[in-house]
């Protein structure tokens, strides 16, 4: 049993405002395997006033960039010292499989070195000659920190959702308070000591787990400069609502219903060992997910039969057993969210070649869900439109590339995609005529380089490498 009763504010840790601690369950089997304080508006005007003090009148914002370079690498080096306690604190707090946190602890790696090679060529403060001959002036043009973020990240994967907003932002030197879920107040406690551990001067992060009420007040606070925000599409509206009416300067990261096209000349074998990642990564909770499968109608059943034979093959059980390679809904409203949308389903008509609402035997106290396929699905139908965020897939036929695009790009969504085929060039010509922030060819994973978000509803701004970095700078011209 972990027990969190201080709060990490500032770079220090003290009592919260509240005297309650949260249970944290498991959702395996629904047993409680922590305690942690949570905050509430009071912490967060501490958090708050401590950022503002120390971006206003501490050393942060004027340190070098070499200097934050470098305690950024020593963070990054403290984390992946513990990666694997980190995996199996995950697991436990999400219900993602193990296979899952453990492999993304090297991704967390590559994303925290593509900031730092962009902050290392960043010119981060630039003299531009004039284009007229006949000026006489130049003009030096700086990359300045933007102030105090709030970082309110969501509970799926939520190291690198964490690291995606706080290195880009400590790096820029912003000082940052950092709002984490409730479920995941464990792992990000954890989170919160390796910062102490690296050496951040006192003010400059503090990591808050709080419910949503919480939240929206941080985000409203008048001292906050910048909201950086990844969750769900409706939760993102109401943020930038907010940030609207401030004018503060926002990032968004929002939902997705991204379409994998199957081109007639595809590999199928090939296909359904990619799909088995790109689609139902993290029990199928991840924003990414490729959960609308386009296939041709010429081979639209083979499709069908490969991805049943796929879902059936997956075991199903203890995120922390090796073998399972789908784990439990994070929550019992998830699971049951999960399973009203393939009532849903069959209530639409679409055909349930594997799966369904019951829920796995033998894994009744948990937050199951059984790994569930729909074919003879139309776009217009409400489970290809809303993103269930679970292990549910369709499957769509479609009669031409063009009718393909078209499928693909009839959402609100755009934040990821694939295209499948024997031709890579050929894939590459569809993958461009996709409305979306990221398209895979070939089970292709996505970089750390390139920028990273969506079209549409899927959000506002990029994170990742250096247009990632930009997200926290402000931009001065002195003309001399």
């Amino acid at each position: 049993m972990i027990i969190n009763d201080r709060l990490f504010i500032g770079g220090a840790w003290s009592a919260p405002s509240g005297s309650a601690l949260l249970d944290i369950a498991s959702p395996h089997d629904r047993s409680v395997i922590g305690r942690a304080a949570q905050a509430l508006p009071a912490d967060v005007d501490r958090a708050v006033a401590a950022a503002r003090a120390a971006f206003d009148e501490g050393p942060w914002p004027r340190t070098s960039p070499a200097e934050r370079i470098a305690l950024i690498r020593r963070l990054n080096a403290l984390r992946e010292a513990r990666a694997a306690e980190i995996a199996a604190l995950v697991s436990a707090e999400n219900g993602s499989a193990i296979w899952f946190t453990r492999a993304g602890q090297p991704g967390l790696t590559r994303q925290a070195n593509a900031y730092l090679k962009a902050a290392e060529e960043f010119g981060w403060e630039e003299t531009l000659e004039p284009s007229d001959p006949a000026a006489t002036f130049r003009s030096v043009v700086r990359r300045e920190a933007i102030g105090v973020i709030a970082a309110v990240i969501p509970w799926n994967s939520p190291f690198s959702a964490a690291l995606a907003k706080i290195v880009p932002a400590l790096l820029a030197g912003n000082t940052v308070v950092l709002k984490v879920s409730p479920e995941n107040s464990l792992s990000m406690n954890l989170l919160a000591r390796l910062l102490e551990e690296t050496g951040l001067p006192r003010g400059v992060i503090s990591v808050l787990p709080a419910d949503r009420e919480t939240s929206e007040y941080l985000v409203s606070h008048p001292d906050v400069d910048k909201i950086a925000f990844t969750g769900s599409t409706r939760a993102g509206r109401r943020i930038a609502s907010l940030a609207g009416e401030q004018l503060k300067r926002v990032s968004l990261e929002l939902g997705g219903k991204s379409a994998a096209v199957i081109l007639a000349d595809a590999d199928l074998a090939q296909v359904t060992r990619g799909l088995k990642y790109a689609s139902l990564l993290n029990n199928g909770e991840a924003c990414i997910a490729h959960t609308r499968i386009l296939a041709p109608r010429s081979r639209y059943e083979d499709v069908v039969t490969s991805l049943k034979e796929l879902l059936e093959s997956l075991p199903v059980g203890d995120p922390s057993d090796e073998q399972t390679f789908i784990g439990p809904m994070v929550r019992p409203d998830q699971q049951q969210r999960v399973r009203e949308y393939i009532g849903i389903g069959v209530q639409e008509g679409a055909r349930l070649v594997t799966g369904g609402p019951q829920v796995p035997t033998g894994l009744e106290n948990g937050n199951y869900i059984t790994p569930t396929l729909f074919a003879d699905v139309d776009n217009s139908m409400r489970i290809a439109r809303e993103e269930i965020f679970g292990p549910v897939l369709v499957v769509i036929p479609y009669d031409d590339e063009d009718d393909a695009v078209r499928i693909a790009n009839a959402s609100e969504y755009g934040l990821s995609g694939g295209v499948w085929s024997a031709d890579q060039d050929h894939a590459l010509d569809v993958a461009r005529r996709m409305r979306t922030g990221t398209v895979t060819v070939n089970g292709a994973p996505i970089g750390f380089d390139g920028p990273f978000g969506g079209f549409g509803a899927s959000g506002v701004g990029r994170e990742y490498g250096a247009v990632g970095l930009t997200q926290y700078i402000e931009y001065k011209t002195i003309t001399v």
